[in-house]
């Protein structure tokens, strides 16, 4: 038990400490790294839990994919991170909104749990003797929530596409294909004819 609560306090520190230089690193680079770092001591306390599925989920799918997509896109990609700060004030006001809005809903769910501890378990499905955590979550998730699972993939599709759209940029000097272009092509502005008199070059 005191081993336990050693670890618990273990990756809870490094949770937050973790968390705490994501926001404060100047250098984004190391911003991603402190977030992988977060997402691991996050996967640990999960594991204490007993919920492996989600720890699972942390390593494979947020450390695995999304922190390791951020690191490319960051050290790959030009972007100038001083260009993208100068619209700050111009979006203060709706982010400044949004902001009090999730501070609200925090408020209301500490605010609920005060008033009747006893209504966090409410809602809860009741749980299948003898399942495990993954296939428990399974069965929930597939049958009860299907339309919200599918519903938060679709928000995660539309996500992918705004952040692609964000992130494309042409830049001048780039020679690229153009296949309307291509195949709209004729022989009057694929080809030119020069006559070439005897005894002079082109």
């Amino acid at each position: 038990m005191i081993l336990k609560a050693l670890f618990f306090y273990l990756f809870a520190a490094m949770t937050v400490g973790s968390a705490f230089m994501v926001i404060s690193a100047r250098n984004p680079v190391h911003s991603v790294l402190f977030l992988i770092l977060a997402f691991f001591n996050a996967a640990g306390l999960f594991v204490l839990m007993g919920a492996e599925f989600l720890a699972m989920l942390l390593v494979i799918v947020y450390v695995g994919a999304v922190a390791v997509l951020f690191l490319f896109v960051v050290m790959m990609l030009d972007v100038d991170f001083l260009e993208l700060r100068e619209g700050f004030l111009q979006y203060l006001p709706i982010g400044s909104v949004i902001g009090l809005v999730l501070l609200a809903e925090l408020l209301m769910v500490l605010g609920g749990w005060a008033i009747d501890p006893g209504m966090i378990g409410k809602g809860a499905v009741p749980y299948t003797a003898g399942a495990g955590n993954v296939e428990a979550i399974g069965q929930v998730l597939y049958t009860k929530y299907v339309y919200f699972f599918q519903g938060a993939g679709l928000v995660l599709l539309v996500a992918m596409i705004g952040a692609i759209v964000l992130t494309l940029r042409h830049k001048p000097f780039v020679k690229r294909q153009d296949i309307s272009e291509q195949v709209a092509r004729g022989p009057a502005t694929s080809i030119e004819i020069v006559k070439v008199e005897t005894g002079k070059g082109i």
